[in-house]
């Protein structure tokens, strides 16, 4: 599983410090770390900023998103772009965005936002071979428990009869390992690939390490991100975890 995080760090003199051998994630909303991560990531994905500028209220211009797309989707250690995707749109809408910019630039990837119906989540399985799953709608936060309950019926859709993706499944917003990794409570997702900021974010954080927090922004991120970095997506998909029973001798 690859392990995108979130940018930008800001303006930490140490950037490189973070960035080097990791995987980054450079969002069109923010995209203040790009010329680090182009130098220091082992490899970068790219995101529409889609989920920033409607948290924000600011309308995209997407002819500009997919020009500043096309030069970076050359770079040798690009991965993917994030296909232009409306948040609160209907399917119709983002179909229509993927019909028009898809086949802008290579390695192209359609967001399925956790609110749209199961047809629609088949035909982008039938038409690409890497999909993301977005949580919004009535499913906005990651981890719930009925997060959780619908992302069962997505899986359901996405794995085949013995829980293997018929397709990569990126996550956003999931690069949690009580999410992507096996677990005491869950079983994990098989993810090919999820991101994140919370290395970014919290590195910020004055009470995350209390008295012990390491001396700069960039090495907190550090910290943060290899305790992440340390553990991997389940390799199947598993509906429910079976249950074990023990018998004592004579029952």
């Amino acid at each position: 599983m690859i392990h995108y995080h979130g940018s930008p760090l800001g303006t930490a003199q140490d950037l490189p410090t973070f960035w080097t051998g990791r995987h980054g994630l450079i969002s069109y909303a923010y995209p203040n770390d790009l010329g680090v991560i182009l130098e220091c990531c082992q490899s970068f994905c790219l995101d529409n900023g889609a989920f920033s500028f409607w948290k924000n209220g600011k309308l995209v211009d997407w002819d500009a998103y997919i020009e500043w797309v096309k030069p970076l989707s050359r770079h040798p250690n690009f991965d993917f772009w994030l296909i232009p995707d409306v948040i609160d749109g209907t399917e119709d809408d983002n179909w229509r965005l993927m019909f028009k910019y898809g086949r802008c630039a290579p390695y192209a990837v359609p967001v399925f936002h956790m609110g749209e119906s199961d047809y629609h989540l088949n035909r982008l399985l039938d038409n690409y071979p890497r999909i993301a799953l977005g949580s919004s709608g009535m499913w906005p936060n990651p981890g719930t428990d009925s997060w959780w309950d619908r992302m069962r019926e997505i899986m359901a859709i996405c794995c085949d009869s013995n829980g293997v993706p018929k397709v990569k499944l990126h996550g956003l917003r999931m690069l949690d390992p009580e999410i992507f990794s096996p677990g005491q409570k869950r079983n994990g997702l098989p993810l090919s690939s999820a991101d994140s900021t919370n290395a970014v974010i919290n590195s910020k954080s004055n009470t995350r390490f209390g008295m012990y927090k390491p001396p700069s922004k960039a090495a907190c991120a550090a910290v943060i991100a290899d305790r992440i970095e340390s553990h991997n997506c389940a390799a199947i998909w598993i509906p429910h975890k079976q249950e074990s029973f023990q018998f004592q001798r004579g029952e």
